[in-house]
């Protein structure tokens, strides 16, 4: 087989979350920030340095980071504050400075090599301890460490789960040679997971996590492919001798959705991964293709030019029941259902150029996100907050991110790569 699945130090590890030992949890009064809420206001918070070992200024710069990437916070000079992380908490030292909330910890060396972190959340106003929890970790994990920490406290202040510790798969490379990269959901820990010298097309995650599933031209044949995370392994699920292209997983894991010319023009089939059977869903003449399947597994949005030229329908997930979604523009593609279910985004062509939009699965509130260079290939993160997608406006394509209501646009993927199809983890 031509090219390779790269086997990387410690990927197995990377992959999995720290190991989190519970301390006595305050059970939460309120939530302070109602991320749904039309009037939000972000909320003041401090994030001391962790005291200890070096590690705990990595530590704490990365949980800022995180929290200040989502634009629910508002930080001040670390230079201001007068209380530091050993010091017992005292609300009379924030107050001043306008905090509402601070983070506190401690990291130190364990007896095995590892690194145990003590992490503390208080509520200024009401002068409480919110959360408190202790963690361990390699020191080469310091990084996903500060993630899920950053998890915990989103959670804790919000209600909510965060996309902190997430994954984004995209494609990258220079012509026909390209590679499936993974990073963390901010760019960083950038790595090679599969090596090939012909075309690969953007995967799509199982729910756990464990598992990425996507489209390669290898050896003058399409197939489809499955990459299994746990035993660094990669599995051809199917190819039938025409162009078969991965659409998107069903909730339960048991079968992948993709379209298939095996029986002429592509049409949309479901291929059941323990027997390798595909069920044919759609009966066109015409294009039907990038199925996406909806979170409750009952629907599917997808793309069909039998309106004469590319628009967006759903339908029911036997194949049933289709209606047209998309009435504005004349060419719209790449559509993925959020995951609560309350939007669809896709890549639409406004003024010869492709743009990012937004829209509810009964058709209104169609809404346009981008309008710098060509943008496409979006990809919601799993809260639905956030939305990766490719974008060429500095030049060269990129993988960039920004809120689902597309306000924070900005590049992730390094500059000296060319990288498009992002997929966001589950």
């Amino acid at each position: 087989m031509r090219g390779k699945l790269m086997k990387m130090t410690g990927l197995a590890a990377a992959l999995l979350a720290a190991v989190l030992l519970l301390l006595p949890e305050s059970a939460l009064a309120r939530v302070y920030i109602d991320i749904n809420s039309p009037g939000l206001k972000r909320l003041p918070i401090a994030v001391v340095d962790f005291a200890g070992v070096a590690e705990g200024t990595e530590l704490a710069d990365i949980i800022r980071s995180d929290l200040d990437f989502t634009g629910l916070f508002v930080f001040i000079n670390k230079s201001a504050f007068i209380e530091g992380a050993t010091a017992p908490f005292s609300p009379e030292n924030w107050r001043p400075l306008g905090i509402d909330a601070v983070v506190k910890g401690t990291i130190e060396a364990e007896a095995d090599g590892s690194l145990g972190v003590v992490t503390s959340v208080y509520d200024v106003v009401e002068s409480s301890n919110i959360l408190k929890k202790k963690y361990s970790t390699r020191k080469d994990l310091i990084r996903p460490l500060a993630h899920k920490i950053a998890d915990d406290i989103y959670e804790a202040l919000t209600g909510q789960k965060s996309y902190f510790s997430s994954r984004i798969v995209f494609i990258g490379g220079d012509g026909d040679k390209k590679s499936l990269y993974m990073m963390d959901y901010d760019g960083q820990r950038m790595k090679k997971i599969v090596s090939r010298g012909d075309i690969t097309m953007k995967g799509h995650w199982s729910q756990d996590g464990k598992k990425l599933f996507y489209s390669s031209l290898r050896n003058g044949k399409w197939g489809i492919y499955g990459l299994d995370f746990d035993q660094v392994s990669e599995e051809r699920l199917y190819s039938s001798g025409a162009t078969d292209l991965v659409g998107d997983i069903m909730p339960d894991g048991g079968s992948l959705l993709i379209s298939s010319s095996v029986k002429g023009s592509p049409n949309i089939y479901r291929l059941h991964l323990g027997t390798k059977e595909v069920t044919r869903l759609t009966h066109s003449e015409n294009i039907d293709v990038s199925p996406s399947v909806s979170p409750d597994g009952k629907s599917v949005v997808y793309v069909s030019d039998k309106s004469t030229v590319p628009q967006l329908y759903i339908m029911a997930i036997d194949g049933s029941s289709s209606r047209r979604l998309t009435f504005q523009g004349n060419y719209n593609t790449t559509p993925e259902w959020s995951r609560a279910g309350d939007l669809i985004v896709f890549s639409g062509r406004e003024g010869g150029r492709f743009q990012i939009f937004t829209i509810k699965p009964d058709g209104t509130e169609l809404k346009q996100l981008t309008d710098a260079g060509t943008n496409e290939e979006p990809s919601f993160s799993p809260d639905g907050r956030m939305i990766a997608f490719t974008s060429d406006r500095d030049g060269t394509k990129g993988v960039y991110v920004m809120t689902a209501s597309g306000d924070g646009q900005k590049r992730i993927s390094p500059r000296d790569i060319r990288a498009f199809g992002p997929s966001w983890s589950h």
